[in-house]
């Protein structure tokens, strides 16, 4: 993506001519910036490498993706041509967009990312309207967010329950910090409270919740080693290994949270489809909770489990 540099002499019109060609030939613009960038990371194996090249270019441009479409015969800068240059090349190793531009739109909210938290995800917008629908008419319904990383389902949550109150929970204090600078973010400090913890060992006594939610780590060590690159070398392996089947850290949460869920209430999760069976049997065999709904992402596979605590 670098400019050729012409060297033009000072005598005869025909050498000027033929050297403002050669630089008009090689001038950069924003879309030959783009159609050139989608090229390469298709080369790269990117699933999506024009959507990519759009994202990162806004962002070492700092404007919005939208605008770039009218900027298309814009030219851009040799500052703007090494930022952009840097990013792809990191894209082009693996890392995410999301780590690279800091930020990933989940449930129509903009959310800060690091690389300590995993990247919100469209099947955990899911579990949010589980949470929603589970809890709608109540008059001031209690949610807990268990492994809330980036604080996706928590901030949603409470962003379209307005009376609801949410306490999000993380064994990772790098975790927590991305959550509460995002629930900052939102303006919602007074009704999202976050807690550092292992699952819901430090969730105030005494308290029952009428929605426990979770996206729990559930890759089993096996899956974990054949995953993608941008996740296995990028995404924090404590948010994405639940165990040796990938059901292990699901099976506590199921026995711990029927103590913390009032009668009637609620335990949202997503999982991986590969362990709905064995989810299915450790639900069944915890007489204090009946399987209320297992709900399909778009690609048709089940990704959410709902349980209800038994009266």
């Amino acid at each position: 993506m670098s400019t050729v540099k012409t060297a033009v002499s000072a005598g005869g019109d025909a050498t000027s001519a033929s050297a403002a060609s050669a630089a008009a030939a090689e001038t950069w613009t924003i879309g030959r910036l783009l159609t050139w960038t989608a090229d390469y990371l298709k080369k790269q194996g990117a699933d999506s490498p024009r959507l990519d090249a759009e994202v990162l270019l806004a962002f070492a441009r700092g404007c919005q993706r939208i605008e770039l479409y009218t900027a298309f015969g814009d030219t851009a800068d040799d500052k703007l041509r090494g930022q952009f240059r840097e990013l792809v090349r990191q894209r082009a190793l693996g890392k995410p967009v999301a780590y690279l531009v800091g930020r990933r739109e989940f449930y129509s909210i903009s959310f800060r990312v690091t690389p300590d938290v995993l990247i919100p995800r469209p099947e955990t917008e899911f579990v949010v309207i589980e949470v929603l629908d589970r809890i709608k008419g109540l008059a001031e319904p209690l949610v807990a967010d268990i492994g809330t990383g980036s604080g996706a389902i928590a901030v949603s949550v409470a962003r379209h329950a307005p009376k609801a109150r949410v306490t999000a929970v993380d064994v990772s204090p790098a975790a927590l910090e991305v959550a509460r600078q995002n629930i900052a973010e939102q303006g919602l400090g007074d009704r999202v409270e976050c807690l550092a913890g292992d699952l819901l060992d430090t969730l105030p006594a005494g308290m029952l919740f009428d929605v426990i939610a979770s996206n729990p780590p559930y890759v089993s060590e096996a899956e974990y080693a054949s995953l993608a690159r941008e996740v296995k070398d990028h995404a924090p392996r404590l948010a994405l290994v639940g165990g040796a089947s990938g059901s292990e850290l699901i099976a506590r949460l199921i026995a711990d949270a029927a103590s913390r869920v009032r009668p009637g209430g609620y335990l949202v999760f997503e999982i991986s489809p590969m362990i709905l069976e064995r989810v299915k049997e450790l639900a069944a065999a915890d007489s204090r909770w009946r399987l209320a709904a297992i709900v399909k992402d778009l690609a048709g596979f089940p990704r959410v489990v709902t349980l209800q605590r038994n009266a």
